[in-house]
Formats: C-alpha cells, structure tokens, sequence
C-alpha cells in the first residue's frame, strides 16, 4: 500500500498514521480534515506528508475515514463515490449498524470494510496520537462477506502489522455488545464527574481528598462530547437499555445499604470480582 489516505487526523487516525509509516517504509500518507488547524499539527508532528482533497481520493489504495459517527455516515458514500478500482476503504467507527446500513446499496459497497478498533485514549486530536495504540487489541470487523476478497486480505494484512487481533461480528450484535462495555463506561464516568462537580460547589475539599481510586474512575469523562453525543445519538436504544440495567443495580446497591445488609453487600462485592477474570485475556 503506497498511497494512503487518512480522513480525520485525530486521536485514531493520527496513531494509525504513526504505525503505518512504522510497518510501510514506502508508504505516503495524506490527510484530509476540516480543521485546518488538526492537518497543520498532523505535518508539523510528521503524521502525514500531504494534505489532500476529496478530488485526489481516486489515487488511494487505502482511505481510513476516523471521524465522529454522525459525519460518517454522510461522508462515507461520498468517498466510495470518488475511489479508484483497486482502493480499499475502512472506517473506526464505534456504532456499525447505522454506517454499514448507509451504503448498503452504494455501487462501491464491496470496497468498504467496516471496522472498529477497540483502542483508545481519553484525549483527541492529532497531538494525542500515540505509537502501538493497536497493538494486541482487538479489532472488531462486520459484514466482511460484503468486502471483495483480495480487498479482504489487504485489510487483514494490514490488521495483523499492526498487532491486532480481529473477531467478527454483525453490526447490531457488535452495537449491542459495545454499548455494555465502552458506551456506559463514558457514560457513567461523565455522571460521576458531574455528580463530584456539583457536590464540590458546596464542599471545596473534596478534590483534595480525591485519590487514584477516584482519578482512574473519572479519567473517560476528559472525552470528547463532540465524538461521544453522536455515538450515544446513533446507539440510543441500546445505550438505554444498558442504562435501565445499570440504574436497577445501583437501585439494588442503595437498598441494601439502607437496609443495613452488610453481608449482601459484601456478596454483591465478592461476586462481581469475577470480572477480574473475565478481563485477564485483555491484559
């Protein structure tokens, strides 16, 4: 892959710039953005070569769109619209029902492959860009029958330099899934944030008393609410339902604290350390 096209010069983009210049001596990596200032920060830090148009898209072998959701599924059939015939599209998008469900009947549809790295930092924009951001995570692919084999292949390939490991999923199993363990994770990092700054109004101390504990459990709500409203926008039925379960267990949680059921509690507690083994594999 010599000419690559990266639309949206941010966090994921910029770090997937980053590896690709480190795995494809020969690669030339172009950006595209809408804010001028992002594509001047992503040369000055040596992301990119060039900046680029739409216009210049037919040239690509390979176009990573890493833009907000809601744009996505705008922009997406427009840049199939301008790909050459042997260009390789992908998006990392963290909702895929609504982006695959947006070119589903696009000419160009067997270009595209849908993707989503589950990689991640709490800070955006291309100076947040780190190297070996993907490596040893996995990377969620959907409806991979619908992508030309050899365009496949280039992909995996792709996938596998970079350190990841790929599972396949449908796009609403992969939407439902991924509201449980990322979207309600921001979510109630946020809340717990708000619930902290509105109870400081009146108790000055409480950052001060604030420690690691705390610090680690709030660190997703420093995200970005222009990335995160438009996921919780397009996930919102399960998002919600996530929402109902996760309130019903605090509901749980306060009812036993107010009925002095401290041996419950501490079940509650012993029993969900399970999740430590569940998440060994993600170490």
């Amino acid at each position: 892959m010599n000419n690559i096209y990266i639309i949206g010069i941010g966090l994921i983009g910029g770090s997937l710039a980053i590896d690709i210049k480190s795995n494809y001596v020969g690669a030339k990596i172009f950006g595209i953005d809408s804010n001028e200032s992002h594509l001047d920060d992503a040369l000055n830090l040596n992301l990119i070569d060039e900046k680029a148009t739409y216009d210049d898209l037919y040239n690509a072998d390979l176009i990573i769109l890493s833009i907000p959701v809601d744009k996505a599924v705008i922009e997406l059939p427009k840049v199939l619209d301008r790909i050459g015939e042997q260009t390789l599209v992908i998006d990392v998008g963290s909702t895929k029902f609504p982006i695959c469900k947006s070119v589903e009947n696009h000419k160009n549809r067997h270009h595209f492959l849908a993707t989503h790295p589950i990689a991640g930092t709490e800070f955006s924009g291309p100076k947040a860009a780190i190297a070996h951001l993907f490596d040893k995570k996995t990377n969620i692919i959907c409806e991979v029958e619908k992508t030309t084999f050899k365009l496949q292949e280039k992909a995996l390939q792709l996938f596998r330099d970079l350190g990841m490991r790929i599972r396949y999923m449908n796009p609403e199993a992969h939407d439902k899934h991924i509201a449980y363990v990322s979207h309600l994770s921001h979510i109630s990092s946020f809340m717990l944030g708000k619930t902290v700054i509105d109870k400081e109004r009146n108790e000055r101390d409480i950052f001060d008393m604030a420690g690691s504990g705390f610090e680690s459990t709030v660190r997703l709500a420093k995200s970005s609410p222009a990335m995160w409203t438009p996921i919780f926008k397009q996930n919102r039925e399960n998002v919600i339902e996530t929402l109902d379960e996760y309130i019903n267990n605090l509901k749980h949680f306060k009812a036993l604290m107010e009925a002095e059921d401290f041996d419950e509690v501490y079940n509650e507690m012993k029993n969900t350390n399970h999740i430590k083994d569940i998440l060994q594999g993600l170490v």
